[in-house]
């Protein structure tokens, strides 16, 4: 058995996500009040919001209502015409506001978001650039959402093809990446021309809220954007069943994601939905060894691995499989398990319980059918919600890890011996979110990235997302995209006008 020491095994700092709440410049940021038609709504009853490092109360936030909700959708369908008609010039100014405004405070954003969500500081700071990238590109998409004229059929008839906003929208957000997810979809609901209404994750609404009194000091008039927060299933009834809703967009588990398609059909709303992953990583034998260790580090173990983009299975060759596994190891012992807000912390708090719960399950199955554990700690040393940096070594496709997604630090490794067989195995599966193929073969990875069955490859790279590119998945992973020029039509109407009687 390889044993590595993992480094930081002292409990994390009490305290101290509320020490550096209470150092924010910008106090409104953790004022609790919910925004609707551009007030600020403070309620008797509160949720609480706690320190997923150490379970401490940091906060608390307004807890809204399904009579609430309903207000924001009057709100939002009362803001849509003029926001519609707004030049997408006007609209994009606004949005670019908004993404300056973000950057401005980013630091404070961050440590909102590491202090509700347990990610490490510097990883929450690349979260906020990332997000206002996503303002700053539908700032510029808005006036590029073009129509087409097509060569008539019809004998002195002119056709046209217009791109028009849908109406009011609604996005449901998760707590992984809780301001780029909200970014993601308003920048392009609002470029759109759409007014949209945001239901955060209970376990994030800091960093949600905080966002929208940026947003409103950037110029979003009252209505075109709105945050509530409360207990999910009482918020996400009035918007599947009310028709002036016409988009919802929601990222988060499979088996949710089903539930909202289900109750979205009654009212025939256009649904984008991004799910569960299950990302398999392969590696090849002619790849440098230093790479590929690297790339599984950097998609494995991003967001202490609560990622959707999270590589859930890496396929080995087999001639390389031993080298691989000992270098993967070394590599993992180098992390810093903690507080988020600590210097150095590489890997933070899982801000769920359940999801600690899934990664030790998964874990004692694999153990129980025969693989080995390398690289790990017992997780009691720091607190309930740790999961230690675990690698397990010897996985078969019959153990639970390598059939669902973990979202937590547990790496996976699985031998194969031949690429018909790997791309088999790897297609194997209902999910299709993420594949990543590391080879130095380009016919190889023009031949795979061909034949794997996911919405997004990485070809030698675990860095791929960003504003210009179509987020989004096959199968159960999903349906419609986010970012790019297809994200913004996720939130617009295709609209065929026929001018007949045009001859002379």
């Amino acid at each position: 058995m390889i044993s590595h020491s993992i480094q930081n095994k002292k409990p994390p700092s009490a305290g101290l996500a509320a020490e550096c709440l209470q150092s924010l410049r910008r106090r409104d940021f953790v004022a609790g009040a919910a925004f609707i038609d551009g007030r600020w709504i403070v309620s008797e009853r509160r949720d609480v919001v706690v320190d997923p490092a150490t379970g401490e109360e940091i906060a608390d936030v307004s807890h809204c209502s399904a009579a609430d909700m309903s207000l924001a959708i009057t709100a939002a369908e009362r803001s849509f015409p003029a926001w519609r008609e707004l030049l997408p010039a006007r609209r994009g100014a606004i949005l670019r506001s908004w993404a300056s405004l973000m950057l401005e405070h980013s630091e404070e954003l961050a440590i909102l978001v590491t202090s509700e969500q347990g990610k490490p500081l510097a990883e929450a700071r690349h979260e906020i650039a990332y997000a206002a990238g996503f303002l700053e590109w539908f700032a510029a998409e808005g006036e590029r959402a073009y129509g087409e004229t097509i060569p008539s059929h019809k004998l002195g008839s002119l056709l046209q093809v217009r791109m028009q906003p849908i109406g009011v929208a609604a996005a449901i957000t998760p707590w992984n990446f809780p301001v780029a997810m909200i970014a993601r979809k308003a920048g392009a609901a609002v470029a759109a021309g759409c007014p949209i209404i945001v239901k955060p994750a209970p376990e994030t609404p800091l960093s949600a809220l905080a966002i929208a009194r940026l947003a409103e000091e950037a110029g979003v008039p009252a209505g075109v954007f709105q945050v509530l927060v409360g207990n999910p299933v009482e918020l996400s009834t009035p918007l599947l069943r009310d028709t002036r809703v016409r988009a919802l967009s929601f990222t988060g588990s499979t088996q949710v994601g089903r539930l909202l398609l289900e109750e979205a059909a009654d009212t025939v709303k256009k649904v984008s939905l991004e799910l569960g992953g299950h990302a398999p990583f392969l590696i090849f034998e002619d790849v440098d060894l230093e790479k590929a260790v690297k790339g599984a580090m950097t998609a494995k173990f991003g967001t202490s691995g609560q990622d959707c983009l999270a590589a859930n299975r890496i396929y080995v060759q087999r001639s390389i499989y031993g080298a691989f596994v000992e270098a993967l190891a070394a590599a993992m012992a180098q992390l810093k398990v903690g507080h988020g807000l600590e210097p150095g912390t590489t890997i933070g708090p899982m801000t769920k319980l359940s999801v600690v719960e899934k990664c030790r399950m998964q874990i004692d199955d694999a153990v129980k059918k025969g693989a080995r554990v390398l690289s790990t700690y017992p997780d009691a040393d720091l607190g309930p919600n740790f999961v230690s940096p675990t690698l397990l070594s010897g996985v078969t496709e019959d153990m639970l890890i390598a059939r669902e997604e973990t979202f937590g630090p547990v790496a996976a490794v699985l031998p194969f011996d031949s690429e018909e067989e790997v791309i088999a195995r790897a297609n194997a599966n209902e999910m299709g979110l993420a594949g990543y193929i590391y080879t130095d073969s380009l016919r190889r990875a023009l031949r795979l990235s061909e034949r794997i069955e996911c919405g997004m490859v990485g070809i030698n790279t675990a860095s791929f997302t960003g504003p210009p590119i179509p987020f989004g998945g096959w199968k159960q992973s999903g349906l419609g995209r986010e970012g790019s020029r297809h994200g913004m039509e996720e939130y617009m109407e295709l609209k065929y006008v026929c001018f007949g009687d045009l001859a002379a």
